[in-house]
C-alpha cells in the first residue's frame, strides 16, 4: 500500500465518522460517551492523516 492510498483511506474513514457523529448527535438512543468515542476516533485520524503529510 502507498502512503498516498493509506491516507485516502484515512480521509475515507474520517468522512465517515463526520457522518456517524453527525446522526449520533440527532439520536436521543446515543450517548454522549458514544459521540465523545467517535469525535477521539476522528481527531486520532485527522492527525494521522496530518503525520503523514497530507
Amino acid at each position: 500500500m502507498t502512503v498516498a492510498s493509506h491516507v485516502e483511506e484515512l480521509r475515507k474513514k474520517h468522512q465517515n465518522l463526520s457522518v456517524a457523529v453527525e446522526r449520533a448527535q440527532r439520536s436521543p438512543s446515543t450517548s454522549d460517551h458514544e459521540i465523545t468515542a467517535m469525535k477521539r476516533e476522528k481527531l486520532r485520524l485527522k492527525e494521522q492523516i496530518t503525520r503523514l503529510g497530507h
